[in-house]
């Protein structure tokens, strides 16, 4: 597997823009990559190119002057802020004799460390192991086959080559396991949906304030913390709607620009509590001046993960961070989106209501008779808690007065074989609002 930078392991950053110097907010994003990896950045090298230079990624002078600063510095690692090939990293190792990992290898780095569940451990692993495979370098000679007479030779296989072999015997096991788990989430996907409770999913960028969100609508307790990828494993809880209905609240993986594609093909269990879901709540800092930027980003990798066309409602949070109060008011008159405060719980009763209304329809109100012989029904609408009165009828059975989703008016007439005319309406909830 990779080699894991220690914490506070003396760092130094090389940020290469294509065609234009790197702008503010990427070189800030990957200094706080470089940070949650538990770096200790010591310096930065800036560089622009029209195209990579095939040997070093960056021209032969800025290697020169990368290398004086590596001296100057001590540092002990170089960070590039770009996806290297292996004879790249390995040439420019060589050159600054200094370790050299690129930007998916330190993404990498950082899910090794914050996966805690055995499917994110696998996840992380393979995804490493895969990496790993087209970088694997000559480390020594000695078991080679090598020319020169009896006692020199070596046994027939190089270690290069049996470090390939293990490392593929490996990814096909890990495959084989995340498989399996995979078919566990199916089920357990089967069974929500057997259930007819809806999957709402929170997705975003990473750092958005998902968790808090996420503890906010739900009561729970994740810990939440101010650094890139703080949550990897998905968790799943209700989320109390009132009235008696609910949904399922999904928390997922935060995304970032360039997300390594290693990473989505074997985080594809978990995104896919993503791109199976009802409803997408796409979280957006609000108070990041660049969220325009990252909603792009976001959508980007909804749709490589087949979630494109998941219906979704964008939730601008930190809206207590927002820049001033004219740009709040600007927030909040925004018809397509929710604006909230997870951490103040400013918005949260207008997100629960677009909620119910995305994935449960308008509520009804009105009157249905039932027969002696339909008590479940009764029972059902009991356990929903949508009966708010109820008259015994002479003739036996009951007349109730209630109130519930459209969603569950349609399982119940599903599940009891009731007609579309058997509720007689009293009024529409939504249109007597307006």
């Amino acid at each position: 597997m990779l080699e894991r930078p220690r914490k506070g392991e003396r760092s130094l950053l090389v940020h290469i823009g294509y065609g234009r110097p790197c702008h503010a907010d990427e070189t800030a994003e990957f200094e706080a990559l470089a940070e949650s990896a538990g770096a200790q950045v010591v310096g930065a090298l800036h560089a622009q190119r029209d195209r990579p230079d095939p040997r070093y990624f960056l021209g032969s002078g800025k290697v020169e002057e990368l290398a004086r600063l590596v001296s100057d510095t001590q540092a002990e690692l170089v960070l590039v802020n770009r996806a290297l090939s292996a004879s790249q990293e390995r040439n420019l190792e060589r050159a600054l004799k200094a370790r050299v990992l690129d930007r998916n290898g330190l993404i990498l780095d950082i899910f090794a460390q914050r996966a805690a569940s055995f499917e994110g451990k696998l996840q992380v692993e393979l995804a490493q192991l895969e990496h790993l495979s087209t970088r694997l370098v000559r480390g020594w000679t000695h078991l080679e086959r090598q020319k020169g007479g009896i006692g020199l030779r070596g046994p027939g296989e190089t270690q290069l080559e049996t470090d390939r072999r293990l490392i593929a015997k490996r990814i096909r096991a890990l495959r084989e396991r995340l498989e399996r788990v995979e078919r566990q989430r199916q089920t357990g996907r089967k069974e929500r949906l057997r259930s007819k409770v809806p999957v709402v999913a929170l997705v975003g960028y990473t750092n958005a304030g998902k968790t808090t969100l996420f503890n906010a609508l739900t009561g729970s307790r994740l810990e939440a913390r101010d650094q890139l990828f703080a949550t990897l494993d998905p968790t799943v809880r209700r989320l109390p709607l009132g009235n008696g209905d609910e949904v399922l609240l999904a928390d997922t993986v935060g995304f970032v620009r360039d997300l390594p594609h290693e990473l989505i093909a074997a985080f594809k269990a978990t995104l896919a509590e993503a791109r199976d879901a009802a409803l997408l709540l796409h979280v957006i800092d609000v108070s990041d001046p660049h969220h325009q930027d990252r909603i792009a980003q976001v959508e980007a990798v909804l749709d490589e993960i087949g979630a494109g066309e998941v219906p979704r409602v964008q939730v601008y949070n930190k809206l207590d961070l927002a820049p001033d109060d004219g740009a709040r008011v600007s927030w909040e008159r925004r018809g397509t989106a929710v604006p909230v405060s997870a951490v103040t719980g400013l918005g949260l009763d207008a997100l629960r209501d677009v909620i119910r209304k995305r994935t449960l329809g308008d509520r009804l109100a009105g009157r249905i008779t039932l027969s002696p012989e339909q008590s479940r029904i009764r029972a059902k609408l009991y356990d929903w808690r949508a009966v708010r009165a109820e008259a015994a009828e002479p003739a036996g059975g009951w007349t109730l007065t209630v109130e519930l989703t459209a969603h569950r008016w349609n399982e119940l007439r599903r599940g009891g074989g009731l007609s579309a005319a058997a509720l007689e309406p009293e009024r529409e909830l939504e249109a007597a609002a307006e």
